[in-house]
């Protein structure tokens, strides 16, 4: 069994975003399938993909949803940076405050996370 940890930093008003988010929405798919621990975590601007991917006539918001219990949060001083902290609550994703009011890359690699980053 493989412990994968998905970081979305990609930037939803960028074009190349949407590849990415794909990419990291997919993969983290994938790994729920073959029954693998698979977390992922929205980060830098990355938090603004929340409030995108909830809406139901967004391209990528099914498979949202089929992930939607792997995500364990977005990084708190991310989602306050970037005015996603609203969208967050929303969304019922909790933010991750585990170093200081950032997320921690730490906890992921001492749990024996592989981290990949979209």
């Amino acid at each position: 069994m493989h412990k994968i940890a998905i970081v979305v930093l990609s930037d939803p008003s960028q074009p190349a975003g949407l590849g990415l988010v794909v990419n990291a929405l997919t993969a983290a798919k994938e790994f729920k399938a073959n029954r693998d621990d698979v977390q992922v975590v929205f980060s830098g601007i990355g938090t603004k993909w929340l409030a995108e991917l909830a809406k139901p006539d967004h391209l990528l918001h099914e498979t949202y949803s089929s992930i939607k219990n792997n995500i364990a949060g977005a990084c708190g001083f991310c989602a306050v940076a970037f005015g996603a902290t609203e969208d967050a609550k929303t969304c019922g994703i909790t933010l991750l405050k585990e170093y200081g009011t950032n997320m921690s890359y730490l906890r992921l690699i001492n749990e024996g996370y592989t981290v990949l980053t979209f």
